[in-house]
C-alpha cells in the first residue's frame, strides 16, 4: 500500500467519523425538537434521507465542504434548552440528594428495640 493510499484511506476514515457522530447529535437533538416519538418519527426518517442523498459522493472536498455546511445547519438549529435525563449531569435531580458530610450519622434501625 501507497503512503497515498494510506493518507487517502485515512482521510475517508475521519469523514465517514464525523459524519457519523454529525449524524448521531442531530438525531438526538430532533427528539429535542419533537418531544413525542408519533412527531419525532417522520422527522428521524427526512434526517436520515437527507443523509442517505449524498451517500454516494465520492469527492473529498466536495466531501468535507458538506460536512463543514452539515455541521453549520447543525449548530444553527441546536435546541437552546435541549432536554437532559433528570438524574444526569444538569438534570433537575442531578446531585439533589448528595452524601452527608461527615460527623453527620445516619441511622438505619431507627425506632426497633435492641431486646426484641
Amino acid at each position: 500500500m501507497s503512503v497515498a493510499s494510506a493518507l487517502y484511506l485515512a482521510r475517508r476514515a475521519a469523514q465517514k467519523e464525523r459524519v457519523r457522530i454529525l449524524y448521531r447529535r442531530a438525531l438526538k437533538d430532533t427528539l429535542n425538537w419533537a418531544v413525542h416519538r408519533h412527531l419525532f418519527y417522520p422527522d428521524a426518517d427526512a434526517l436520515r434521507e437527507r443523509f442517505e442523498a449524498n451517500r454516494n459522493v465520492d469527492n473529498i472536498e466536495t466531501i468535507d465542504r458538506m460536512i463543514e455546511a452539515g455541521e453549520a445547519t447543525y449548530n444553527k438549529w441546536r435546541h437552546p434548552d435541549p432536554y437532559i435525563v433528570p438524574w444526569a449531569p444538569g438534570g433537575s435531580k442531578f446531585c439533589r440528594n448528595p452524601p452527608p458530610t461527615q460527623g453527620i450519622e445516619i441511622i438505619y434501625n431507627y425506632g426497633r428495640e435492641d431486646n426484641v
